[in-house]
This record gives structure tokens, C-alpha cells and sequence, in this order.
């Protein structure tokens, strides 16, 4: 255990709350020179209000914040960041058409006279680079950068306040693996210079690799806390939801083998994919596992229509069929839960009824078009009592909704049209694990009613806990296939890391 002398920050007796919520109640944190503390919960835990409060952009109705010995009180986000606190949000905040150099020192550009000094800034912008080991041109347009290599600068910019505590919200939601990678290897850094690192993250796999210690708020309070390598990942689950979760995926009973309803031969997509076959059988939940830039969603994008392939053919219940777009798609029983929820997912500024029913209008719609809004409202109502959407109503905007209730929104969307197939991509990407249990209970059911799924997921315990049948892709091939019984990790990678279509 860090002595107590090491003790970098500490937070006391935090309590928020808005329009008569307490989001926080009573709420303690501690962070210690150079340590790496895991931040979990649920949507709507308190992480992120808690988090607001420390970068200085909510103001907490009680409590202390001390850094170093010393109480803050902070006035807002800049005060916080020259106090040395400074957070790096999912959202990454950064201006594409300036350069890396300039978003490092936006607040603090070098000047010579009344102008820019260019010379400085690039100088000091290269060395604060180099020290951090990034091979990143300081002249380059952040626009042009991965998503990666941007969060890099994020971090330089960090540093380029003097930060003692970063603070990394759901940092590894858009990168690769490699840059994963890369990730860990600079927190690891930071952790050598004494800089501490607050991590908020929903994968669990991540957590036990990079956090030394493991810090759980539940419904805006404290549920627990310990050393990463004290604690089991069924302990941690205890604490995020309050109960025990030993059967997270659902039992699935026997091998779906009857009617195939979808068949793809020698499917082709000029240097994406290529010769891609496969069937899928009612009631299946047939898994598409693979690295990124496997080919998966783009595989499932000319599926549903949104792009077209170049070859092979398509059948669909023994009818060949040609799908040329969206509409067709549906037409025919298909539907798509999208990989990005907020950009192909979801209309942010509707409500939840709106985003419910924008799929299917024409089922209730009359005369000259118009919307019959009581129909609408009774199908979005039953909807949020079947799949216990939390929302203070049907009238709310859908982006003020947890990532979990977001995503069953877009699922509610989908199962009123009806689907014959549905294909669900990285359905429980971002989401907590509570949400994540009553996702998959929601896609295992459907199953069991006859519905054909095909689940992409990067989350391997996942694909395999949910899958009767696991398809490998590599480099735009199937390289592999397992039936849920003999799927085991090891093989999957093995096949993921195969050579494929270049």
C-alpha cells in the first residue's frame, strides 16, 4: 500500500444534486502520487458529475478538495487545469483545423510583439513531444491525425499545463488495439514521473491490466474499493450493481439448425472483403469475431444495403434477392443496430418516443401523412416497460439517456419493424455492465422466439457467452469457425490474427 505521505489528492464529503436529485452523496476519493485508480459504475453512478466537479465545471453542494495539502476551491475548468487537474473527455476536445503544436498551447500561444511566435511554438511543441515519446509532426493539422494520435496531443496538452492528475474518460472506446497499447505505455510513463491518472473505463479486461487500484461508486455513493490485485472481477460486479451476477449471459439450449433464412455465397467487396460465405439459421445468434479492420462491419453495411459489393450472390429464405439499399433491406426483414449509436444510431435532438418510431411512421400515419401521435406514444410507452428503459419520460430527449438506455432505445426502434434478421454491431459498446446483462437477456429471447441475430462484438467473453455459432474474420476472409461448445479464446485469436484479403 502507498504510504500516506504520497497522498496526492483527496475528496471528501462530495454531495450534488440537480433540481432535487442528489446525483453525489457523500462521496470520498483518494489518488496518490503515481497511481493509476479505476473509476467504475454504472450509467448514472455519479462518475461523471464526480469528475465535473474536480475539472472545476460543476460546483459541489458539499465537501473539500485537497491537492497536495492544500484546499481547493475551484472557480471553474481553467482554474482546475492551473491547479494541475486536468481531464481528457470521451469527446475529445480539440480544434481539427489548427495545428498539434497550437492545440498543445492554445491558451498559452508564445508571442513576439503583438504576433505569433511560430518559431517557439513549434520548438516547445517538439520538445514536450519528444519527452513523451511521440512521433507526431507539430506542424501537422489535428484534422488529419487518428483517433488515436489525437488523444496523444490530448495528453500533451495536458502536460503542457503542469498536470499532477490526468483524468482519462473511456480513453480506448475509439482506438485500435496497437494504439491501446501505445496508451498503456505512456500512462505507465506518466506513473514513473509521479503524475497520477484517474481511469474510467467499462472494460473490465483493461481496468485489471493498467489500474493499480479499483474505486466503485453505485447510485451516487461509495460501494467499494481495493487493490486490482485483491479483487475478482465477481466482487467488482457486487459492487457496480448491488447483487450478484453469476449468470450474466443466458443459458442457450441446444443448436438452432432449422430454416435457413439468410445466405451469402462468395460475397465480394473490392479490397474490403472477398469469397465471404456463410448461413444463418432461425433463432441463431451467429457471432462475427475479428481485430479492427477485419472487415466485419463493413461485411454487414453491404448486407443491409448501405454499400455494394462487387460479387456473389445473396438469398434470402431460398429467394435470391438483391439488396441495393437501406429500404430494401428492410423490406425484406432485416435490421441494423448500428456500431456508432450517436452518428448512425440515433437522432440526438428527438425524443425517445420520436427515436422509438422513426423507423416504422408509415404504421401509424393516415390521411395526407399525419402522424396518429397517440398510436405513437402507446408503442414507445410499451417499449420502455419491456425492456425497462430508464427515462423520465417518453417525451425526453433522447440524448439526455444513459448509453444503456440509449442503446434499447435503438433496439425498441428496430423490433417495431418487425425483424426477421437482425444484426446487431458492437451492441454494448460504452455501457455498464448491468445495462449489458439486460441487453443480452433482451437478444437472447428474441432468439428463442425465432428471430436470426448476427452479433458482431470485439469483446470476446462476449461473443462467446452469446453466440451458438462464431465466425473469424482476418484481413477480409472468414478464417475460421466454431460452434459455440469448442469456441475458446486462444483459437479465435489465432484465427483473427490470420492473414487475409489485401
Amino acid at each position: 500500500m502507498v504510504a500516506e505521505s504520497a497522498t496526492l489528492l483527496k475528496m471528501t464529503g462530495i454531495s450534488k444534486s440537480f433540481a432535487g436529485v442528489k446525483a453525489l452523496d457523500q462521496v470520498h476519493l483518494e489518488l496518490n502520487k503515481g497511481e493509476v485508480i479505476g473509476l467504475l459504475g454504472e450509467n448514472g453512478a455519479g462518475k461523471s458529475t464526480l469528475m465535473k466537479i474536480l475539472s472545476g465545471i460543476y460546483t459541489p453542494d458539499t465537501g473539500e478538495i485537497w491537492l497536495e495539502n492544500q484546499k481547493l476551491s475551484l472557480r471553474g475548468p481553467r482554474h482546475s487545469q492551473s491547479a494541475g487537474i486536468s481531464i481528457i473527455h470521451q469527446e475529445l476536445n480539440l480544434l481539427p483545423h489548427l495545428t498539434v503544436a497550437e492545440n498543445i498551447f492554445i491558451q498559452s500561444l508564445p508571442q513576439k510583439g503583438i504576433a505569433l511566435d511560430k518559431k517557439k511554438l513549434f520548438q516547445d511543441a517538439q520538445q514536450l513531444l519528444d519527452e513523451l515519446g511521440f512521433y507526431i509532426h507539430p506542424k501537422t493539422l489535428v484534422g488529419e491525425l487518428t483517433v488515436g494520435a489525437q488523444q496523444m496531443v490530448e495528453i500533451a496538452k495536458a502536460l503542457s499545463f503542469q498536470s499532477k492528475v490526468i483524468i482519462m474518460d473511456e480513453p480506448t472506446s475509439a482506438i485500435t488495439e496497437q494504439e491501446t497499447a501505445k496508451l498503456f505505455e505512456i500512462i505507465r510513463s506518466l506513473k514513473a514521473k509521479g503524475i497520477a491518472t484517474i481511469y474510467i473505463s467499462h472494460r473490465m479486461e483493461e481496468i485489471y491490466e493498467i489500474c493499480d487500484r479499483i474505486v466503485v461508486l453505485r447510485d451516487g455513493c461509495n460501494a467499494g474499493e481495493g487493490l486490482s490485485a485483491d479483487l475478482k472481477p465477481e466482487q467488482i460486479v457486487r459492487m457496480l450493481v448491488g447483487r450478484e451476477m453469476t449468470q450474466i449471459f443466458p443459458q442457450r439450449k441446444g443448436r438452432p439448425g432449422g430454416e435457413v433464412v439468410m445466405e451469402v455465397k462468395d460475397f465480394t467487396r473490392k479490397g474490403v472483403f472477398k469469397n465471404i460465405s456463410f448461413r444463418l439459421h432461425k433463432g441463431e445468434i451467429l457471432g462475427f469475431s475479428g481485430l479492427m479492420g477485419s472487415g466485419r462491419t463493413e461485411l454487414m453495411e453491404s448486407v443491409f444495403g448501405m454499400e455494394p459489393v462487387t460479387g456473389g450472390e445473396f438469398m434470402v429464405h431460398g429467394s435470391r434477392v438483391n439488396i441495393r439499399s437501406t429500404q430494401d433491406a428492410i423490406a425484406k426483414g432485416f435490421a441494423l443496430v448500428p456500431e456508432d449509436r450517436r452518428k448512425h444510431g440515433l437522432i440526438g435532438h428527438f425524443t425517445v418516443i420520436q427515436n422509438v418510431t422513426i423507423a416504422t411512421l408509415k404504421n401509424i400515419s393516415g390521411f395526407l401523412q399525419k402522424i396518429n401521435f397517440k398510436k405513437e406514444r402507446e408503442i414507445a410507452d410499451r417499449y420502455i416497460a419491456q425492456l425497462r428503459i430508464k427515462t423520465p419520460s417518453g417525451e425526453t430527449v433522447i440524448s439526455n439517456l444513459s448509453g444503456g438506455n440509449q442503446q434499447k432505445v435503438i433496439i425498441a426502434k428496430w423490433l417495431e419493424s418487425q425483424p426477421r434478421i437482425l444484426i446487431l454491431d458492437e451492441p454494448t459498446r460504452g455501457i455498464d455492465i448491468g445495462a449489458k446483462a439486460e441487453i443480452y437477456h433482451i437478444i437472447h429471447e428474441l432468439a428463442a422466439q425465432g428471430t436470426a441475430i448476427i452479433l458482431i462484438s470485439s469483446e470476446l467473453p462476449e461473443v462467446i457467452g452469446l453466440s451458438d455459432r462464431i465466425l473469424v474474420m482476418a484481413g477480409g476472409r472468414i478464417t475460421g469457425e466454431f460452434h459455440r461448445e469448442e469456441a475458446a479464446p486462444e483459437k479465435i485469436m489465432l484465427c483473427a490474427t490470420r492473414g487475409g484479403y489485401t
